[in-house]
């Protein structure tokens, strides 16, 4: 007789030897390759060169870019394969100032509107930045975080978003948009008011300032904006006023160093850029009325300037003045007067230049005219790296916290993200193509998907 462990041994080589001449039907299953798509005979923008590199051929695999040729590429029998017939094909435009989550007029969003047609419409105006070729934005102030997390999910068409969160400000600054003489402040209140809650945080002194950037970096934010100035929008702030005191603004800074990215400031004044330089902020927004001595030491210190032009291209009209005030009107002009002088100072020092727009809410429809006004300071293909692998560049100061870490984004190089353009015509040469993407981007891919194909 068999003892137990005898018999559990003779049993468990039987199984062994049965399953030895067993195999698996799905052993015989070929692995499904990924997704291809093949683009030929396009001019390449790479964002390296000053001109077009003609006649190449780039093949997609699954997102990413996989190779960059003159040559034939061997594909498989699946591909899709997509013939550019010369047309240009680019990196997708990259917003490096933009408020997806701020799609209607500042005076809508202090609980005028319910907060679901709020996300609906930055929902489609997500779907407007990418039609219009517009594939990354770097957001700079709003609730992004849900509409980021839908469009990554593939429930709603859009751009990647890089979400800074609420915007950080002191009392009476550029982010406390309350009534003039309302009370209690919005913090003595036992719940924020939907502004604070969703747009914009009110924070003095170290340990508030401590926390509202720490809870936006909890929420998801890869880089914190703080008003380190008056703006124009708001009411209440003249563009002279200098906001957060230094060590306010060195906590901030800091607090966003401890989790591996920088902070932004929205500053005009030269002495609101200063003091954000100095207290280790490495992006200025706007900028525009600092001095020469300070460009130098934003050069000095590697600091970008976002800088936009389009919005302030124009004089404001009366009926924008009839809708934002003359107080608005007056900072405008004041702000406007600096916009040469900023931009040559930059030039003069070798500041990093990104490409923004500022645009938002009922002006969201001007974004593509930037292109224009930057023709006064730039060159055709400056202004393309500014909106494509510069902005790339930019994006990647977020360090540990970038989002979308698989593979640079701006260029057309082989493992970038497939984020596409083919343009009908050189923008080298004629830059105003991409100011009218209706009629001249034929084809939108983003992260590998085509949004927009009018291909024949």
């Amino acid at each position: 007789m068999f003892s137990h462990r005898a018999h559990g041994g003779v049993f468990c080589a039987a199984i062994v030897t049965a399953f030895a001449g067993f195999v698996s039907p799905f052993s015989f299953a070929e692995e499904k390759p990924k997704p291809q798509i093949l683009f030929t005979n396009v001019n390449v923008f790479d964002c390296k060169s000053d001109q077009l590199v003609e006649g190449m051929n780039v093949l997609i695999e699954d997102n990413l870019i996989k190779e960059v040729a003159g040559d034939n590429i061997d594909v498989h029998e699946n591909a899709t394969v997509i013939n550019g017939a010369g047309r240009t094909l680019m990196p997708g435009i990259i917003e490096g100032h933009g408020h997806v989550g701020l799609p209607v007029a500042g005076d809508q969003l202090t609980e005028q509107q319910d907060w679901q047609y709020l996300a609906v419409r930055a929902a489609a105006t997500a779907k407007f930045f990418l039609d219009n070729g517009w594939t990354t934005v770097r957001d700079a102030g709003g609730p992004t975080f849900g509409i980021k997390k839908a469009i990554d999910e593939g429930h709603v068409p859009g751009p990647r978003i890089y979400p800074s969160g609420r915007f950080i400000s002191q009392t009476s600054g550029h982010g406390d948009f309350r009534a003039g003489y309302a009370s209690p402040h919005p913090n003595d209140l036992p719940v924020e008011p939907f502004f604070n809650r969703e747009f914009g945080a009110v924070a003095d002194g170290v340990p508030e300032v401590l926390r509202a950037t720490r809870e936006e970096l909890r929420k998801g934010a890869v880089h914190i904006k703080i008003m380190a100035g008056g703006g124009i929008a708001s009411q209440y702030d003249p563009i002279h006023t200098r906001q957060y005191s230094p060590e306010e603004m060195k906590a901030i800074v800091d607090a966003a160093a401890d989790w591996g990215t920088y902070a932004m400031v929205h500053a005009y004044t030269d002495d609101a850029v200063r003091r954000a330089i100095e207290a280790g902020v490495k992006v200025v927004e706007h900028g525009q009325l600092m001095t020469d001595e300070t460009a130098k030491l934003a050069a000095d210190n590697d600091v970008w300037l976002s800088t936009q032009i389009a919005f302030l291209g124009e004089e404001p009209t009366p009926e924008q003045i009839a809708t934002f005030g003359e107080v608005t009107a007056a900072k405008f002009r004041q702000v406007r007067q600096g916009v040469d002088t900023s931009i040559n100072y930059a030039k003069e020092y070798g500041i990093k230049i990104a490409f923004g727009t500022d645009l938002w809410g009922p002006r969201i429809n001007e974004i593509t005219s930037e292109f224009a006004y930057r023709q006064k300071y730039f060159s055709n293909v400056e202004i393309l790296r500014q909106a494509t692998c510069g902005n790339g560049e930019l994006l990647q100061l977020t360090g540990p916290l970038n989002p979308y870490p698989e593979g640079p984004i701006g260029v057309i190089a082989e493992g970038a993200y497939a984020d596409i353009l083919l343009v009908d015509g050189n923008p080298i040469e004629d830059l105003l193509l991409l100011a009218d993407p209706a009629e001249n981007i034929d084809l939108v891919m983003k992260d590998g998907k085509i949004y927009k194909n009018t291909l024949n």
